[in-house]
């Protein structure tokens, strides 16, 4: 093996100049950079993010139809929580922008994966730089994986054989220019199908043949400095799992004492406890999408993933709802607060309130678990334990029911707007 790198890095010295700056270069810079896990040393590592990397202040704001639409937010402005380095480079945030400027060719990237999806992200590249958007990546993807297996959307300048608004190694685009004013990607990956707008207009569509199911976001560190902000995510190809007319789809376990009903408004509202109601549908690796109403101050509740189906008792992985925090302070919830799970991590911030909307956003990606509250990323964690057919013991990768709690007699909460997807394997 490392006599077949020695012979391709020889040949490939000798190819023109112009061709040896193209990306595919920049993927053997990432192998050059190595496998490592470990990020830069100015990075937060979200696994273990420090007091200041987990407590941002005041969320990224969404707009109404955002959240309606099923947009999260996946960075939030301050910090480098929900990513994660895989070079020793000088990732960090500066005036709500991710910034890099020098270090080993490689990725940062997010923590959990996506399969189908909008994202969108605005960029600044100093003149000259030579960076990019990995979409559906490896956390360090090797050469041949840029043509193969994930799609790099490049930032190049003119003279780059795949400059601004290209795909590497697939399709090019040659009309962006090349400047350092804040610019627009939006990129819509589908099954096979990539669509790439810049600065709002469509630039490239491309059909893969043979496309990867998933994989990681990432921000790539190849040569000059590179910004990125108000980078967006709508995950794609969700399916409503609560019809608004009545209970079809879900089944009350026995001995359960909560009493769920559907308002005339098409509102799945549930009463008293203890007990849940349980869906049909079983999910393991999947996202969630709900819209959430407590009606009254610090009321508990929570949904329940990846269940020991017809199970009264709620042994699965529990995403916390309750809106209380201590001495004012969100950054201090009280039992756990919403989008935590429960006995495992709290929610870094609590964004919801109670007595109004609020949006709920659930990703289940193996042993990695993370929870979006109105668009703002609460919750970044990894099951570590060992295997266990109960989730409250250990580890559960198999697939298990969604169940929604009635926790106590002083339980009113109000639902709607359910939707998920199991994410392609």
């Amino acid at each position: 093996m490392i006599r077949s790198i020695l012979v391709f890095v020889v040949a490939w010295s000798l190819v023109p100049h112009a061709f040896a700056q193209s990306k595919f270069s920049d993927a053997q810079k990432i192998i050059r950079g190595g496998r490592t896990n470990e990020p830069a040393s100015s990075a937060q590592n979200s696994s273990k993010p420090s007091t200041k990397s987990a407590q941002a202040k005041e969320p990224p704001v969404l707009t109404k139809d955002e959240l309606a639409a099923g947009w999260i937010s996946l960075f939030d402005g301050q910090t480098l929580f929900g990513w994660k380095a895989h070079s020793e480079a000088d990732w960090k945030v500066e005036n709500g922008a991710i910034v890099v400027t020098s270090g080993k060719p490689g990725l940062l990237c997010t923590t959990v994966q996506f399969d189908n999806y909008v994202v969108k992200a605005d960029f600044r590249a100093a003149k000259g730089t030579n960076s990019g958007i990995f979409l559906r990546t490896a956390q360090v993807p090797a050469m041949q994986d840029i043509t193969t297996k994930c799609y790099e959307l490049n930032i190049a300048p003119p003279d780059n054989p795949f400059p601004t608004g290209s795909l590497v190694g697939r399709k090019k685009y040659a009309e962006a220019g090349e400047n350092d004013k804040w610019r627009t990607f939006e990129a819509t990956v589908d099954g096979p199908k990539v669509v790439i707008k810049l600065d709002g207009k469509e630039v490239l569509s491309y059909d893969d043949p043979k496309p990867s199911p998933r994989g990681y976001i990432g921000l790539q560190l190849n040569s000059g400095k590179c910004e990125f902000k108000n980078i967006k995510l709508q995950p794609l190809g969700l399916k409503s799992i609560f019809n608004g007319k009545d209970l079809t789809g879900w089944s009350k376990p026995k001995g359960s004492l909560s009493e769920f009903t559907v308002s005339k408004d098409g509102e799945l509202n549930v009463k008293n406890g203890r007990g849940c109601l349980e869906s049909d549908g079983q999910y393991a690796d999947f996202v969630l999408q709900l819209e959430c109403f407590s009606h009254a101050k610090n009321l508990n509740s929570g949904v329940f993933f990846r269940a020991i189906p017809s199970d009264n008792a709620n042994n699965g992985y529990e995403s916390q709802i309750h809106n209380g925090f201590k001495d004012g302070d969100r950054a201090q919830p009280l039992d756990c607060g919403t989008g935590g799970i429960y006995r495992r991590i709290n929610a870094r911030r609590v964004v919801s309130s109670d007595e109004e909307w609020f949006h709920k956003t659930v990703i289940a990606d193996g042993p990695h678990i993370s929870v979006w509250v109105n668009g703002f990323q609460v919750t970044d964690w990894t099951d570590t334990r060992k295997p266990d057919k109960n989730p409250r013991n250990g580890l559960r990768l198999e697939k298990g029911t969604l169940q929604i709690q009635g926790h106590d007699p002083t339980t009113n909460l109000s639902f709607r707007n359910l939707k998920a997807k199991e994410i392609n394997k």
